[in-house]
């Protein structure tokens, strides 16, 4: 099958978020499968800066009205990635703006990518069968597809797919841009793009695109209703036939506790021994001082900020506290949660350790030391992070939504069943509880070990999320 990606964002190339890792692994493992998957990406400042000679492509027919831009092409991966040049809009410090706000042109820097890539794929004589667009930056492809009639020939056998990764960023502009980026100003209406007097770039993914899909199944639910929908829940409702829910994947070799070289000790499901040296040195790391060898230890990294659960859980921390557990939280974000937290350690030195920082390797070890892992988030679209602790045997404590509640499976005593610890309302007291239940399991060892090896065995490979995009894939009629 051949398969065009378009992404803002993959790895190795550039990253901000989640969606890079998802753009790569997912096409990575489509090539593995057998299929042939071309991947677009602008070529940003700091694509050039560590990847300054890839070649440049040079097409056998000149491209009408496209000579603002050239292609350059790596191939030393499975999916051959292909950058869109162009200085003006893509030669710049950040990806889509400064640190307080967005690039004011980011309407037309993301269209000019999704009109360059179907020129391009013109200029290769390449028509897929699919073409997956992600995220609201590329979702103007798909109106180009179905408005642009000088693609319509070309195309007339590609079917498309659109992937929401998180529905509340939707790219809105003013009127105006519709005709600076050639599509029609009769497209301004509520049945097709306006959005309370703005463009919204989404809604051309979740109205023209042959299917769409979001990164798991309770959130492609969730998106449906007015609490979460984020004002496209009638949308959505209305194409709730095309919306499927597909759980997104992680690389289960490089998160693996018995190969990984950065923290104390490896240690896999058959042989939890290396556990203890690790909960050790994470213990050392923050500075805790001596107290009972077999106090749980929570683990907490994620961005700082209230839709992570944060206001709340700071409400929490005295019943917590309580409890006899101990509480790491690596990360940064709002001002308000990180001053939050300042405050909350200056009050309990002795139970909670504090990192304001981006740190993968200490991440790492947060994920092989901590007993359990705290992700109290308000919404998840999919999250990885209960899927990285479950594979280092650190038991999750997450609030159900979206992927947390697909991918945790609540503990219930009765039948020793489960993987982790469940709550629903997003507020102090669920939280606590949850927290109780797990102290208490936490202190049969046999139960908890039972817990640990359930979770570590878990299938979350790419490999078992790319069969459920060719199925996808297929039903669309090829």
């Amino acid at each position: 099958m051949k398969i065009v990606f378009l992404a803002s964002e993959a790895v190795p190339y550039a990253k901000t978020g989640g969606l890079a890792d998802v753009a790569a692994s997912l096409a990575q493992a489509l090539v593995l499968a057998g299929h042939e998957v071309k991947l677009f990406l602008p070529y940003y400042r700091t694509v050039a800066s560590r990847y300054p000679k890839l070649p440049v492509l040079e097409f056998d027919r000149a491209m009408a009205g496209t000579d603002r831009f050239t292609v350059r092409e790596d191939r030393s991966r499975g999916a051959a990635a292909y950058f869109i040049e162009n200085k003006e809009y893509f030669d710049r410090d950040r990806l889509y703006g400064p640190p307080d706000g967005d690039y004011p042109d980011n309407g037309e820097r993301f269209a000019f990518f999704c009109r360059a890539v179907l020129e391009t794929l013109k200029a290769l004589d390449f028509a897929p069968e699919i073409l997956h667009a992600h995220d609201w930056q590329t979702a103007p492809v798909l109106a180009y597809l179905k408005f642009g009639s000088d693609h319509k020939r070309f195309f007339q056998d590609t079917q498309s797919v659109f992937t929401i990764h998180n529905l509340a960023y939707q790219g809105l502009f003013e009127r105006g841009l519709l005709a600076r980026i050639g599509l029609p100003d009769r497209l301004f209406r509520m049945e097709e793009l306006e959005f309370f007097g703005r463009v919204n770039y989404l809604k051309a993914g979740i109205l023209y695109a042959d299917a769409v899909t979001t990164v798991s199944p309770r959130y492609a639910r969730e998106i449906q209703t007015p609490e979460f929908g984020c004002g496209l829940d009638g949308l959505l409702r209305l194409r709730t036939g095309a919306l499927r829910g597909i759980l997104n994947g992680i690389d289960e070799t490089s998160w693996n506790p018995a190969s990984d070289t950065g923290i104390a000790a490896r240690y896999g499901p058959d042989d939890l021994t290396g556990k203890k040296l690790c909960k050790a040195e994470l213990t050392k790391i923050f500075g805790f001082p001596a107290g009972p060898p077999d106090a749980p230890l929570i683990g907490m990294v994620s961005r700082l900020a209230g839709q992570k659960g944060f206001d709340f859980l700071i409400e929490a921390l005295p019943a917590l506290f309580a409890r006899k557990v101990r509480l790491v939280v690596l990360g940064t974000g709002e001002t308000a949660i990180e001053n939050g937290l300042k405050r909350a350690l200056q009050r309990f030195r002795s139970s909670l350790g504090l990192r304001l920082a981006y740190d993968d390797l200490l991440a790492r070890k947060i994920l092989a030391g901590s007993d359990m892992f705290l992700i109290p988030s308000r919404y998840e679209p999919c999250g990885l992070t209960q899927m990285y602790c479950q594979k280092f045997g650190s038991v999750p404590i997450v609030r159900a939504t979206g992927g947390l509640d697909d991918t945790v499976d609540d503990f219930t005593p009765a039948t020793g069943a489960g993987t982790g610890f469940k709550f629903e309302a997003a507020e102090s007291g669920a939280l606590v509880e949850s927290v109780r239940r797990a102290v208490r399991a936490y202190g049969d060892r046999p139960q908890w070990e039972k817990i640990i090896r359930t979770g570590m065995s878990r299938d979350f490979s790419w490999r078992r999320s790319a069969e459920a995009y060719l199925e996808l894939y297929r039903s669309l009629g090829l």
